[in-house]
């Protein structure tokens, strides 16, 4: 539960309503498109688990197939996609908020929601799991709510606002795609791969199952089943029940389609979809102090981040990750309009990069599988290699796709920059942190450690 719980976070809930202000229904090919990559990076790490389970997730998958740096370099590129998540969260949590307090400093908010998933995070591993667990409870009951009482209204054609939902609205006014544009879903993609950011954590959590043989399959095939009735199920309705002109960036499009109901509705939608905003940060919160500490126990870290306190929380890790996400306060404080496009285009770089780690690793274990060098998985992936590379040529489309884009003066390419510039900055740090490990042999890897 908390995995999926995570794996639904501010990507759909306030990301959605500008992506359908731009493509208008179309988004649901973009969501399905998405959702077919997904597809296959699940059962590429599912083959991965079943090959060798393990708490270092794809990071250790890394270091077996492709070597330490290859690990080094996994590793700091989640790190980028976790802490601009968090970035973009914190920032989703201070836009939700100006729509009961607009004159409120946006940057406020912001430093408000840090200061609550940091206590949380910092007092025990307990704490967190009972919160996270209701937490995402209460995202999944929403979005099944949602999706029920949404499929009435378009069934029913229940007036909004004197519109009525229905069919009709995929095409009304301008038709399925907004006055011609066809390729609009196609550049809104990387926006779309950050709302199915996270899904590859149930993979990870199902691979410290003990009874893998049962719980893996059943949880690989759960999810995908799960994300993709949630995303595309809900972008379809979305566009169903209002013209994609009522939808807005700054607003989450489920708070618009139920406040255009009644006011009271549309506010109980902005609180639970706040509190999936903190479930989010506080999932991304949790998890980046523990990869930090994994990854300083294999010297590919600053040593403080190994730390415990002393109930058993990796304090160095969470504190670090806590000041790179004050760094987005600070650019709440300067560019509160953009902060949220900001964080989510950087993710979406470290998305690319970890899912493209995935599926070559899933590859490089199928060579060996074939030349006999390993015993096959009861859980092979479906159409490999064909479909590891389907999935690559993909991912690395959206990074083309980024590009290409030359709308908004550029950007993409300004996100691309800074992106590359923290990717070439860790890569050229390898030949320190190489020879800090050989002068350290106690370093551990990171699959060897435990966690209070």
């Amino acid at each position: 539960m908390i995995a999926l719980g995570g794996a639904i976070g501010v990507g759909l809930f306030l990301g959605a309503g500008r992506r359908l202000a731009i493509a208008g229904p179309s988004l649901i090919l973009s969501y399905a498109f998405c959702g077919v990559i997904a597809f296959f990076l699940m059962r590429a790490l599912g083959e991965l688990v079943m090959h060798r389970r393990s708490s270092g997730s794809f990071v250790s998958y890394a270091r077996e197939f492709f070597g330490d740096r290859a690990a080094y370099m996994a590793g700091w590129m989640y790190m980028l996609n976790w802490m601009t998540t968090g970035v973009a969260e914190i920032t989703a949590i201070a836009v939700y908020i100006s729509k009961w307090l607009p004159d409120t400093p946006q940057w406020i908010s912001a430093l408000v929601a840090l200061a609550l998933v940091l206590a949380i995070n910092l007092s025990s591993a307990k704490a967190f799991g009972e919160l996270e667990f209701w937490a995402a409870l209460l995202k999944v009951l929403a979005l099944s709510a949602f999706l029920i009482v949404g499929t009435v209204m378009v069934i029913i054609g229940f007036k909004f606002n004197g519109n009525p939902a229905g069919l009709h609205n995929l095409t009304s006014p301008d038709g399925f795609f907004p006055n011609g544009n066809t390729l609009a879903f196609v550049m809104l993609m990387q926006g779309v791969v950050f709302a199915y950011a996270t899904i590859e954590l149930v993979g990870t959590a199902a691979g410290e199952t003990h009874d893998a043989e049962h719980v893996i399959p059943k949880a690989v095939r759960a999810v995908i089943y799960r994300i993709a009735l949630f995303y595309v199920g809900s972008v379809f309705l979305l566009s169903c029940l209002l013209p994609y002109t009522a939808y807005k960036a700054g607003e989450s499009p489920f708070v618009t389609a139920f406040g255009s109901m009644l006011p009271w509705i549309g506010d109980l939608m902005n609180v639970i979809v706040i509190t999936a905003a903190l479930s989010s940060c506080n999932s991304g919160l949790y998890s980046t102090g523990r990869i930090l500490r994994s990854l300083a126990a294999s010297g590919e870290a600053p040593r403080f981040t190994a730390k415990l306190n002393k109930t058993g929380v990796p304090a160095g890790g969470i504190l670090l990750t806590a000041f790179v996400y004050f760094l987005g306060v600070i650019l709440n404080v300067f560019m509160p309009g953009e902060a949220f496009d900001i964080a989510v285009e950087t993710a979406a770089v470290g998305i690319v990069w970890t899912w493209v780690t995935i599926f070559a690793c899933q590859m490089a274990l199928r060579k060996r599988i074939n030349k006999g060098l390993v015993e096959p998985t009861s859980f092979p992936m479906p159409g490999a290699p064909y479909t590891g590379w389907f999935g690559i040529i993909c991912l690395v489309g959206i990074i083309v796709i980024m590009l290409i884009d030359t709308s908004n003066e550029f950007f993409n390419w300004k996100v691309l920059g800074a992106a590359a510039l923290f990717t070439a900055t860790v890569w050229f740090l390898w030949p320190l942190v190489k020879r800090n490990k050989e002068r350290h042999p106690e370093f551990q890897k990171a699959t060897e450690l435990t966690f209070e």
